[in-house]
């Protein structure tokens, strides 16, 4: 007597061939484990995951300093703290590093210090958002994509207590609200679309080469002293040099939340257009390179 499905299948209960399964599938809307989807597909499974996506960062932010005893406060005090740092060294008592700012510095360094610990959190956690999830990564299936997006949006909702205080602090310093204010939230967007590019590259970068996590924070670190943080860079660097240092990502990003708020800075659309043209420019290339790899993550 032979049994099913032939010498080669003892015992086995005969299935569908190949093309029979792919079209069975294909009906109930199952994909295939392991494969890249078409990046359309992808950026629709994307938005019907968007609740999942606010979930996390609302519960990874809530989560944040629930142990401590002033709890959520230390979203406050932790940058006005950093800004008392930076103003002891460098507005004049250590360092004088004012020129260019003179007039209201106090209100230049918070604004820009703000700016700069939100878009330096977003690139050093968002770097790990892969490497430091592998248990739901391999647990669970969703765009991972999520991963570093969220991770930018939970440091978005740490920053947005600093950047309100930033703006009480320009008030109290002398600034008068005016129209121009209202470019304030829209500078917050630009740095937050750049920021998620930039952890999406990075992320992809440290999953296949995980010792680049020990460099993130280094350059993260430069980019502290390249990008105007506490100084005016046109105010102290000239020529071409002066050029990349103005118009880099992180110190066009500083530039354009500074200039609504601060009357010394009028506004400066090349500027404006430059920090725009880097968000998109990293934002797309972030969600491609990342996307080319989404087969991998969860295998090594």
């Amino acid at each position: 007597m032979t049994l099913l499905g032939g010498p080669d299948h003892q015992g086995s209960v005969p299935g569908p061939d190949q093309a029979d399964a792919a079209a069975l599938a294909q009906q109930h809307g199952l994909d295939l484990v392991g494969v890249r989807p078409p990046l359309g597909a992808y950026l629709r499974d994307l938005w019907r995951h968007r609740s999942f996506l606010l979930t996390m960062a609302s519960a990874d932010f809530i989560s944040r300093h629930q142990q401590s005893f002033l709890g959520q406060i230390w979203l406050l005090l932790n940058p006005l703290l950093q800004g008392g740092a930076y103003y002891l060294i460098f507005g004049g008592i250590i360092l004088d590093t004012r020129r260019g700012a003179e007039g209201n510095y106090i209100g230049f360094l918070l604004v820009g210090l703000f700016m700069f610990l939100f878009i330096a959190s977003g690139i050093n956690n968002g770097a790990k958002a892969l490497t430091g999830n592998m248990g739901l990564v391999r647990a669970l299936r969703f765009p991972r994509v999520i991963l570093p997006i969220a991770v930018t949006l939970t440091e978005l909702f740490a920053a947005l207590p600093a950047f309100a205080v930033a703006l009480l602090v320009v008030v109290l310093t002398g600034e008068q609200p005016t129209w121009a204010w209202l470019l304030y939230p829209v500078a917050i967007l630009i740095a937050f679309v750049m920021t998620c590019g930039i952890s999406m590259l990075a992320a992809r970068l440290v999953y296949v080469v995980r010792d680049l996590a020990n460099l993130v924070p280094l350059i993260t670190r430069v980019l502290r002293y390249t990008s105007g943080v506490f100084f005016v860079i046109s105010a102290n660097a000239t020529g071409w040099l002066g050029l990349v240092l103005m118009y880099q990502p992180v110190a066009a990003a500083l530039s354009i939340i500074r200039e609504p708020v601060l009357r010394e800075f009028p506004l400066d659309g090349s500027i404006w257009a430059v920090a725009t043209g880097w968000a998109v420019l990293f934002f797309v290339s972030g969600l491609v390179v990342f996307w080319r790899g989404e087969a991998t993550y969860g295998r090594q």
